[in-house]
């Protein structure tokens, strides 16, 4: 079984792996919601990091030790370990649409930030004070809000909007990114629904033939690397080359990572975008 996928702590598991695993106990677990902009799922408690999870996602808990809580992202089913003290409960209404925003003690844009949020991030809106949304943790600038369920209409404009974002191995924001994280937010902010690892996204949408003509939102992918087609000619990708995400020329990129890496090109997809 894929540890990424399979909601077993090596103690507890998720009641869905019943009759699958020998485990200790099973437990349907206790859905929470993250309560830090950003926090780290890692691969054990204090490990390294695979994944990003934002503000306000659910997170189901299924087993505790070291100070973290072992359990799944409910936007994808990503298991992992993250602090305790990131959980809490809440009741979100809206989401962050911006490529990142900030939140304020008062409805001013001269008052000094309190923190700053990134897409993706969920938050529960209280009332409007000007062009300013009010939420338990402070104010927002209500034009970088939509409610959940809406929903933004291209996945490419929401990956050229973080270009010049630092690349970040498991990263999810526009603080540092890679690149599978970059089309999961970029389809998430979307409507649609994503794997959140490169070769888990190799099944998204349907498969290509190797000489079909490409179009915008089409996926190329290597192994280990996914990009998104933005035109005829050109690809966005969070990468490790220019270290952030970066417009390139398509042909020259398929030859650059042939060349230095010795991989092609091995999977085309196309995805299917949400109408209303």
């Amino acid at each position: 079984m894929d540890r990424r996928l399979t909601p077993f702590s090596g103690r507890i598991a998720h009641i869905s792996l019943q009759g699958q695993i020998a485990a200790e106990s099973f437990t349907a677990g206790q859905l929470r919601q993250i309560t830090l902009p950003l926090v780290d799922l890692l691969q054990s408690p204090n490990g390294p990091r695979d994944r990003q999870l934002w503000q306000g996602e659910g997170f189901t808990v299924i087993d505790q030790r070291d100070g973290h809580a072992f359990g799944f992202a409910q936007k994808d089913g990503y298991c992992g370990w993250l602090p305790i003290a990131a959980l809490g409960d809440s009741a979100p209404t809206h989401w962050l649409a911006a490529p990142a925003s900030h939140l304020y003690p008062e409805p001013r844009v001269q008052a000094r930030e309190i923190t700053s949020l990134p897409m993706g991030a969920q938050l529960q809106v209280l009332g409007q004070t000007g062009s300013f949304a009010q939420t338990p943790q402070g104010f927002i600038p209500a034009c970088h809000l939509l409610p959940l369920g809406q929903y933004l209409p291209d996945p490419v404009a929401v990956a050229e909007s973080l270009l010049g974002s630092p690349y970040l191995w498991g990263g999810n924001s526009r603080a540092g990114i890679d690149c599978s994280g970059l089309v999961q937010l970029a389809l998430v902010a979307c409507g649609l629904p994503s794997a959140p690892d490169a070769d888990l996204q190799q099944s998204l949408g349907q498969p290509l033939a190797e000489d079909a003509a490409l179009q915008r939102g089409d996926l190329l992918f290597w192994k280990g690397h996914v990009a998104m087609v933005v035109d005829a000619a050109r690809l966005i990708h969070a990468n490790g080359h220019t270290m952030s995400v970066a417009y390139e020329d398509t042909a020259a990129c398929i030859a650059r990572i042939l060349a230095a890496e010795g991989k092609p090109v091995s999977h085309r997809r196309r995805i299917t975008l949400r109408r209303e």
